[in-house]
């Protein structure tokens, strides 16, 4: 299992958004690439990086940002928002980023996603935004008629690497994870699930830690190691004995 810190990209600079609204955000730093360097120091194995203006515009923006993200570390990245198309998934992988996670497209377009998979193995995930079970989509403003459950499903079967999870209600809002939620969305499906939103202490690394056994097989975190609340080195130190041990290892593979 992987402790992943978060960066997400709001007109240049690291910000949180707290429930994903975009009037609601805090800035942690204005160069992006000094703090994934801060997180790589620090013992993380995978950055994921969301380009919020992406999210919301629907085409890449903060390019000038990643870049340097990529530049300054040497682990492996993973990047969602506004990645909606095929050439956009080529220019993005292109540029250095490892992994692709696609969102939005995943409702609008499956085809697309399908195709992404055969053309890209291993490399193409989805997030899975959730608000009471519902997916939302176009940066979290518009709620959609699908099922978390049912997304997941459909994505397994066109052979996503991986997903990622997050209740949109929890996320920057320091209350800890959806754990339940978690839990329910991985063992309903045979492909690897990250989870996100709402990790706030240590106490809420514990619990996820036994999820493993279920298929979660990372945890993204965001607010919580740039307030000071968790301290990313200690919560990579905390799930260290619990790697190799998941049943469904596949998404732990970065490289």
């Amino acid at each position: 299992m992987l402790v992943i810190p978060a960066i997400d990209l709001k007109e240049g600079r690291c910000v949180r958004l707290l429930q994903g609204r975009e009037d609601r955000e805090i800035v942690f730093s204005y160069s992006p690439s000094a703090v994934a360097k801060r997180w790589e120091e620090a013992g993380a194995e995978l950055i994921h990086v969301v380009d919020l203006d992406g999210a919301f515009k629907g085409k890449p923006v903060n390019r000038e940002a990643i870049r340097e993200i990529v530049d300054a570390v040497s682990v492996p990245i993973q990047l969602g928002g506004g990645i909606r198309s095929l050439t956009s998934i080529e220019e993005t992988l292109a540029s250095g980023v490892n992994r692709v996670v696609l969102g939005t497209v995943a409702i609008q377009d499956p085809g697309l996603v399908e195709k992404a998979c055969k053309e890209f193995p291993r490399r193409i995930l989805v997030a899975i935004d959730a608000k009471d079970g519902m997916v939302v989509v176009k940066g979290w403003v518009e709620e959609s008629t699908v099922t978390a459950s049912e997304l997941a499903k459909k994505l397994e079967a066109v052979g996503v690497t991986a997903v990622v999870f997050t209740d949109i209600k929890r996320d920057g809002m320091m209350v800890g994870p959806n754990i339940q939620a978690a839990r329910e969305l991985a063992q309903s499906i045979s492909i690897p699930v990250i989870i996100s939103g709402g990790i706030s202490s240590l106490k809420d690394i514990r619990e996820i830690i036994p999820l493993k056994a279920a298929g979660i097989t990372g945890m993204i975190i965001g607010r919580a190691i740039y307030d000071g609340s968790v301290d990313l080195r200690e919560a990579i130190n905390l799930v260290q004995g619990s790697r190799g041990q998941g049943v469904k290892g596949s998404g732990e593979n970065v490289k």
